[in-house]
């Protein structure tokens, strides 16, 4: 089932100027608009929330917004520049998210993310990090999820929130209470319809179509059906002129997984050649397929390092082919290599002189392309003496930092997520215990090491400016070793609050 993302930039123009103007842009909280012309008169064009706020609108006479707010930024629009900024954005799309990605003009960016939720952890999450990372960058943003682009487009603009990720399957359920603006149509339209007593999208399909097409032209009911995903309509895919990519026509559809799976060998080799030629290693490629009812079957495959080995890259694509729906025949197939980088050749290692070093690239490849790239990774040591922040996750395949893990004193084999609190029994306040309870089971400590004093690391926060934890690892009367600790030196309250918590088991 296809799954579109409408990704909706309300204030996309004003967010642009600032991020151009940088350490010059006007403050976040000062109301900003920019102005164009029309004919003589000079109109807003586009506001920030600041100045919508305030009860500034687009098309509203540039004077009057003056004088309805007192401070006012004013700067002249640049059509121009929205638009290439807009597909810049699209490209950034394209490399981190989906391969099906074009801009949506003039506030918007369409993806068809089919078969690439799952490489980020799922429809809601991807969202969020979406507009996470849009968000951070100083670019307002929200957007929504469903079947057709014409739904997503309603629901991100109308629906609310943030994000909005629509059931798959929901036909009108999602769309019933919008009003009528979500479905594209004229400002004229609208008003007429709203004449006639239409307030919401269900108004309208509670309606006999003929007499509304009479009336309204065929374009109402063009866009009812793009929103019901009744009607195809397709999404142009962003490329820019530097991509490598090799392109396959066919004299008569193919459909059988057989056939599809010979022509992407054929793409991928080609491909690699032309990679070769500039000293390219594939890390990204996206295999679109054009069907005849006019529809896209994308398939997006990475890998940790760049790649130009065909017959790796061709049995990833491969690996695929059952989420690709030939429909009624494919009749065009695309190999891009979306993210390319330099592919330094290496001479093999020799037996005889050294031992060469186990590649285990290809694995990852495989496991990351089946679950997301998400679930693959490695931990790796980080600056921090506070237990739980001393361990981060790395990319499997990335470099070796140097950092080393401490050695001072040994570390539990398994750290438990969050530390459990337990019921000890204390000979003195400031002694490791003679006993804890730990899930209900009571264990006597035969022996205890300790201890390791940490101390909070007051630059994060200012409560851990006092804090402190005493460490001791501790073995039972049955042979198993524990890493606990007691919140404060056992003497200030100021340090902690002298509770015990077990951290870590070691093996």
């Amino acid at each position: 089932m296809t799954r579109v993302v409408s990704l909706f930039l309300p204030t996309w123009p004003t967010d642009r100027l600032r991020r151009k103007a940088g350490d010059a842009a006007p403050p976040s909280e000062a109301p900003l608009v920019l102005i164009g012309r029309e004919g003589s008169k000079r109109l807003v064009v586009a506001s920030d929330a600041a100045a919508r706020a305030a009860g500034v609108f687009v098309g509203m006479p540039a004077a009057k917004a003056q004088v309805l707010v007192p401070g006012l930024i004013v700067r002249d629009a640049e059509p121009i520049e929205d638009e290439a900024g807009l597909e810049r954005l699209a490209l950034w799309v394209l490399q981190r998210f989906a391969p099906i990605v074009a801009p949506d003009a003039p506030d918007g960016i369409v993806i068809d993310t089919t078969g690439a939720d799952h490489l980020h952890g799922g429809e809601q999450a991807m969202l969020d990090a979406l507009v996470g990372r849009l968000i951070m960058s100083g670019v307002t943003a929200r957007a929504a999820i469903a079947d057709s682009w014409g739904a997503a487009h309603a629901l991100a603009r109308f629906a609310g929130t943030a994000t909005y990720v629509a059931p798959p399957g929901h036909g009108s359920s999602v769309l019933d209470v919008l009003p009528l603006e979500a479905l594209r149509l004229p400002r004229p339209t609208s008003s007429d319809l709203r004449l006639l007593g239409f307030e919401r999208i269900a108004d309208l399909l509670s309606q006999p179509r003929a007499p509304l097409t009479l009336r309204f032209g065929p374009q109402l009911g063009r866009r009812i059906d793009q929103a019901l995903g009744i009607l195809a309509e397709p999404i142009e895919p962003v490329r820019p002129p530097d991509l490598i990519s090799i392109r396959r026509a066919f004299p008569e559809p193919i459909g059988a997984a057989e056939t599809i799976a010979r022509y992407i060998g054929k793409l991928t080799t080609q491909l690699c050649e032309a990679l070769e030629e500039k000293g390219l290693g594939a890390r990204r490629l996206d295999l679109i397929c054009h069907r005849v009812d006019n529809r896209l079957a994308a398939v997006r495959v990475g890998m940790a390092q760049p790649v130009r080995d065909a017959k790796r890259l061709t049995r990833l694509l491969s690996d695929k082919i059952e989420t690709i729906d030939p429909g009624f025949g494919i009749e065009v197939m695309t190999l891009t290599a979306t993210i390319a980088e330099p592919l330094e050749r290496r001479q093999m290692a020799s037996s005889l002189i050294e031992v060469a070093a186990p590649d285990i690239s290809d694995l990852i490849d495989t496991l990351a392309n089946r679950v997301g790239e998400r679930a693959i990774y490695r931990m790796a040591p980080a600056a921090s003496d506070v237990p739980e922040r001393s361990v981060c996750r790395i990319p499997a395949m990335a470099p070796e930092s140097g950092a080393a893990w401490p050695s001072h004193w040994p570390r539990p084999a398994r750290l438990l997520g969050r530390p459990e609190t337990i019921e000890t029994v204390a000979l003195l306040p400031d002694h490791p215990p003679v006993s804890f309870t730990w899930r209900g089971i009571r264990r006597r400590v035969k022996r205890a090491d300790g201890p390791e004093r940490v101390f909070g690391e007051w630059w994060m926060r200012d409560a851990e400016l006092a804090a402190v934890r005493d460490y001791f690892r501790v073995e039972d009367d049955a042979g198993e070793r524990y890493w606990i600790y007691r919140a404060g030196d056992g003497e200030d309250a100021t340090t902690g609050s002298h509770r015990w918590f077990l951290h870590g088991v070691f093996g």
